[in-house]
């Protein structure tokens, strides 16, 4: 029986290891929590598909073109249309796994207006798609749980919990399995594994607070760069441009609230300022995120959220999460006072880079949902993050299905090395506290890397991360971190490194790449940008005919 190893639990690893499971495989699930827990639990809007239960005369072709210009048009036009064309049969299967989607006056799925879209084509659940999605592939992947457990025949789930990844088992380009940390007994161990596949999440822990789950926080691309895995499109950030701030993290205010007749403005002695229906009428509120953060971070006062007027009734059946959320955290009531709101930092566009299998650089080894940069371009629509990780699951588990399984190595010196290194017993100290290291860095790539840069401003990040990195580097960290986090740390700066580069080397704007010294967008440019590692050097390159931007690491 073939053995899947999938590191991360959420809506696309939960997706994949279902469907592994389906085709017979025996499926690993390893993560440091339950599902409940992973950050897809936290997505708020809905999934995007072009249904037309509300809006007749929607098309898939009109959700490709959507998802293609909101993009800026960088993403290949194979991969939106893979997509787009799967997404009601992706809708349709949640569904019958108990889904529970709000419903029209029909009786059908409803849908609502996102932003970026032409038609209303997000399918919700109220304020809690991500909760329910999750919740349903929870059930069925207890299904297929149960059976590991009874020594069950063809397809099976099993689950590791508790475990961080530390690094993958690769050998000769060829990945067999991957180290992990175990809570448990404070050491680490190897998983072997005929296909891995990697459904970590985005980059959250190297800015700090941002709406997304600090349990995402980018170390596993971190690492694969390190072990010769090549990354894509690292420089496509996304700023939502509705969130609130916490004493804890960023809180966001779903696009859901604007769907749903939400208006933007600022006051001007007193006066409300509509800017976004300024600039660009009647939909302005709706326009791509890209477009709306950046408006926002260029008015001259606070931005505020106006949903009052859609009254209490639809307020509590329509999005009652950010009622409570409001009420919880800022004592305000929506029905009454407006939101005051700023943009931070939401989704990753870039990350592994995959083909449309979601097969990575290194055999046997796939990437998929946030973690995996595809469909997405230099901005993503809202809606079509929940679709891409159901997609990216179902892909990758389809392209396994149909591959062979190969022999393992001996890796029991690999794993011995990385013992004694995180030991650290012969190790040089660190002379700074790994949390004050942590908080440099997370202060560099929100002041050098936000909504709008220069080259100025990233070049002096690179040299400033540089400089963390040298703090660490083959030095012992302190305990005023986790394990895990001691020997993340080093990665993460390297990644951090990697993108203040990848955003250096595009010299243009384009979507969440906004240069304030190159405003203009190049339509030769519209073509993905990629990095590798090699010999301790960063490459990155947009065309194969460019010469690769060398920085030394």
């Amino acid at each position: 029986m073939k053995t899947v190893l999938i590191i991360g639990s959420g809506i696309a690893g939960l997706t994949c290891a279902i469907r592994s499971a389906e085709s017979g495989s025996r499926v690993i699930l390893a993560a440091p929590y339950i599902s409940e827990r992973a950050q897809s639990v936290m997505a708020a809007g809905g999934i995007n598909a072009a249904l037309k239960h509300v809006d007749k005369d929607d098309s898939t072709a009109l959700h490709i073109e959507d998802t293609w210009r909101g993009g800026a048009e960088l993403e290949p036009m194979e991969n939106v249309r893979a997509l787009c064309e799967n997404a009601p049969q992706m809708v349709h299967w949640l569904e019958s796994l108990g889904v529970v989607f709000s419903r029209n006056s029909e009786g059908k799925i409803d849908q609502r207006a996102f932003g970026g879209q032409s038609r209303k084509r997000t399918c919700y659940a109220g304020t809690a798609a991500g909760r329910q999605i999750v919740s349903a592939l929870v059930m069925e992947a207890r299904k297929y749980e149960c059976s590991a457990r009874k020594g069950g025949g063809a397809g099976m789930i099993e689950r590791r919990l508790r475990i961080w990844f530390h690094s993958a088992l690769i050998r000769g380009g060829v990945c067999h399995g991957a180290i992990f940390y175990n809570e448990e007994t404070q050491d680490l161990e190897t998983i072997t594994a005929d296909e891995v596949v990697m459904a970590t999440g985005g980059q959250n822990a190297v800015f700090g607070k941002t709406t997304g789950s600090q349990l995402c926080d980018g170390y596993g691309a971190a690492k694969l760069f390190q072990q010769g895995v090549i990354l894509r499109n690292l420089e496509f950030i996304q700023y939502h441009p509705t969130t609130i701030v916490t004493a804890q993290k960023k809180m966001l205010i779903s696009e859901a609230a604007r769907g749903d007749g939400g208006r933007l403005f600022y006051l001007d002695g007193g006066c409300r300022v509509y800017f976004m229906e300024e600039l660009y009428g009647e939909r302005g509120n709706l326009m791509p995120r890209d477009i709306v953060s950046k408006c926002i971070y260029d008015c001259p006062s606070q931005v505020y959220l106006d949903i009052s007027f859609l009254g209490e009734e639809t307020i509590d059946r329509r999005l009652t999460e950010i009622r409570e959320l409001c009420q919880d955290y800022l004592g305000l009531d929506v029905t009454r006072e407006p939101i005051p709101v700023e943009p931070s930092v939401h989704f990753f566009m870039g990350g592994i880079a995959v083909d449309m299998k979601h097969r990575t650089n290194i055999e046997h080894l796939y990437a998929v949902g946030e973690c995996a940069s595809m469909y997405h371009g230099a901005n993503r629509l809202g809606g079509n993050s929940l679709l891409a990780a159901v997609y990216s699951g179902s892909a990758a588990a389809r392209a396994i299905s149909g591959s062979e399984s190969a022999a393992h190595p001996d890796f029991s010196a690999d794993l011995a090395e990385a013992r004694a290194e995180l030991s650290g017993r012969e190790g040089t100290p660190c002379p700074v506290p790994a949390v004050q290291i942590y908080e440099e860095m997370t202060g560099i790539m929100n002041s050098n890397l936000g909504i709008t840069r220069t080259e100025n401003k990233l070049k002096d990040g690179i040299e400033r991360i540089r400089e963390c990195r040298g703090l660490c580097s083959g030095r012992v960290l302190d305990e005023s971190v986790t394990p895990y986090q001691r020997y993340a740390l080093p990665s993460l700066l390297t990644l951090c490194e990697a993108v203040l580069t990848a955003a250096l080397q595009r010299r243009e704007t384009r979507g969440a790449q906004i240069r304030e010294d190159y405003p203009e967008t190049k339509p030769e440019l519209a073509l993905p940008t990629y990095a590798a590692l090699e010999q301790g050097t960063i490459h990155t390159w947009i065309t194969e005919k460019e010469s690769k931007n060398e920085i030394t690491c």
